[in-house]
């Protein structure tokens, strides 16, 4: 990690910022806000892409207890379809953030984002590319929320078996793709993608109406 982690006395609350799910055909897209304490370090931090998910969960864990604070919030695939997916995973970083304030009783100071873009709040931002892999913050933040949506499509799995979404996480793999050209899409596919919208506009919302 590089020095973005090092204490700055003009931001006493430093939150880093990072979202999971911009991508799957399915879901929400999940953000999550962490103020690391510095009086607790916790070794291993780094981009969750490159963990186990054993490690992942295990890191959750930590970071659930050893950080200062943390909010974890998404916007859901009605939302996405809605405003985009660009605007929706603004609004879930939006969320996150300004959770924050139930624990630290105010907002942070400061917010690193990870990526090129901030959402709008009304604090010190800014956007830092590839921002998982250097600063500790986002690190864990990227963490909370890959572990989060990764339990939400588990539990979307258990709702809508026959799409695998346990194996793919909603990502169009071949295996997603030919599912959902079988059964059509279930209320959780996000309908503006385009595999989704082919398959409403040649088959009809199929998946609503066999597994509501």
């Amino acid at each position: 990690m590089s020095d973005w982690n090092a204490p700055n006395p003009l931001y006493e609350w430093t939150c880093g910022v990072d979202e999971a799910g911009r991508g799957p055909l399915a879901g929400s897209v999940v953000a999550a806000a962490v103020v690391l304490d510095p009086s607790k370090p916790i070794a291993g931090l780094k981009d969750s892409k490159k963990l186990t998910a054993k490690v992942r969960d295990e890191l959750y864990d930590i970071i659930i207890r050893d950080s200062k604070a943390w909010c974890i919030a998404e916007a859901s695939a009605i939302e996405i379809d809605s405003i985009n997916i660009l605007q929706a995973t603004m609004l879930a970083m939006k969320r996150a953030i300004e959770g924050l304030e139930k624990t630290l009783g105010r907002l942070p100071d400061r917010a690193l984002i990870d990526g090129n873009r901030c959402p709008k709040v009304n604090i010190s931002m800014e956007a830092i590319v590839k921002g998982d892999s250097k600063v500790a913050a986002i690190s864990a933040a990227s963490i909370l929320a890959k572990v989060t949506r990764d339990r939400d499509m588990q539990a979307l799995h258990e709702a809508y078996p026959v799409y695998g979404f346990n194996q793919h996480m909603g990502y169009p793999t071949p295996v997603h793709l030919e599912s959902l050209k079988l059964h059509g899409p279930c209320p959780q596919h996000r309908k503006t993608f385009g595999p989704v919208r082919l398959v409403i506009e040649t088959k009809g919302n199929l998946g609503e109406t066999k597994l509501l």
